[in-house]
């Protein structure tokens, strides 16, 4: 048998040749430490950080000295709100998130809310999206973050970014997102969004795993943040550590190639998204789309259930087709998704797929993909 289908590109990406072939000199030949600065092995690697450092701020509009390099979007996020609810204890406790955002959003909240902050999870309407006047009147004087992702990791639900950046700005209230899935996939403007902290991953846009950053906004006044991990001074001060030079040339190569394919591509994306809706629902009368309508959601991204069919059954059956019920950041749970109960995907019974679709799906595949599903839920439904 040959390889699955691939149709979870929300997971993980594959790296993108051209990224691996501008990573590898930096495995051998150009192996210096960033931080050695007396010899030219050093500068050269600590080049192509800023280099890498450049291409990250092009993909997001910031500027290059608000890119902090980590090792990940989980990392990015807790030193994001950590690190700010730490500086600011001294102003005020009060947080604001959403019960939908990944775990490492949620549990960084958890743990704060153990240490003595208060907390206030909003909910979100049946496409996933924040009420804007619920944030507004969740916010008190003692508010000093506000996390909002820019769009789903399961429903590929894209909030309006830009509104609720506005609405923290006038409040003198810090927004930070968690963009590991938006960044590359959607265009995003830190500064038109009003955005002071962002998070993002290079391996969820075909650049390697353990390579992240974190925007932090520099614009007086200057973002109050403390470090996590201490040891050294790396970064600014804000994340101590040698660079992984090799996946911060990836990250940044990937950002690159995002930055100027990504038109053509969401466009690609989206008509072969719509063509597997559009044959699954024309063969099945029982699927019912997860998350905003085709404007507002991710262009890679098709999240459906299927009434009266149990999940594990279909996924078992679905083994020629390599796609998911949810976050693979929490596999392992047999709990239904947080997402889909928010937003009350889980009144009904039935299961669930996440079709990520990626830079190389083709309309084959597609086609081959929604025959396999229709042939499966028709086996599985109740005669």
């Amino acid at each position: 048998m040959g390889k699955p289908i691939y149709l979870d590109y929300h997971a993980t990406t594959p790296v993108d040749p051209r990224v691996l072939e501008v990573m590898l000199p930096y495995f051998t030949e150009k192996f210096g430490n960033a931080a050695s600065k007396q010899h030219a092995y050093g500068w050269e690697a600590q080049k192509a950080v800023e280099v890498a450092r450049e291409q990250v701020a092009a993909l997001i509009g910031a500027s290059a000295n608000e890119i902090v390099f980590t090792s990940g979007a989980s990392e990015s996020n807790n030193l994001a709100i950590k690190g700010t609810a730490c500086a600011s204890r001294e102003r005020g406790r009060h947080l604001i998130t959403v019960v939908t955002e990944h775990k490492s959003v949620l549990d960084s909240f958890n743990r704060l809310e153990q240490d003595g902050w208060s907390v206030t999870r909003l909910g979100v309407d049946p496409e996933g999206f924040v009420d804007l006047d619920e944030l507004v009147r969740s916010i008190t004087p003692q508010t000093v973050l506000i996390s909002i992702m820019a769009a789903n990791n399961e429903i590929g639900t894209v909030q309006h970014l830009a509104a609720i950046g506005a609405i923290a700005r006038e409040r003198n209230v810090v927004f930070h997102t968690d963009a590991a899935q938006a960044a590359g996939k959607v265009p995003i403007d830190v500064g038109r969004d009003s955005v002071d902290l962002l998070a993002l991953t290079g391996h969820k846009y075909y650049g390697p795993k353990g390579a992240g950053a974190l925007f932090i906004r520099r614009a007086k006044p200057r973002l109050a943040l403390q470090a996590q991990i201490d040891g050294g001074g790396h970064e600014s001060g804000f994340r101590s550590g040698t660079l992984n030079v090799p996946g911060i040339v990836g990250l940044g190569a990937a950002a690159e190639l995002c930055r100027t394919e990504m038109s053509t591509e969401s466009v690609r994306l989206s008509t072969l998204r719509d063509r597997l809706l559009a044959a699954l629902k024309r063969e099945l009368n029982n699927v019912r789309l997860n998350g905003a309508s085709a404007e507002r959601r991710l262009p890679h991204n098709l999240h459906v259930s299927f009434d009266d069919v149990e999940g594990e059954r279909l996924l078992m059956a679905l083994g020629d087709l390599a796609v998911s019920t949810g976050s693979a950041c929490s596999s392992g749970s047999e709990k239904p998704s947080h997402v889909l109960e928010a937003i009350g995907a889980t009144c009904r019974p039935g299961a669930s797929i996440r079709f990520g679709l990626g830079r190389w799906t083709t309309e084959t595949e597609i086609d081959t993909a929604a025959e396999r599903v229709v042939k499966v839920v028709r086996s599985l439904c109740p005669a």
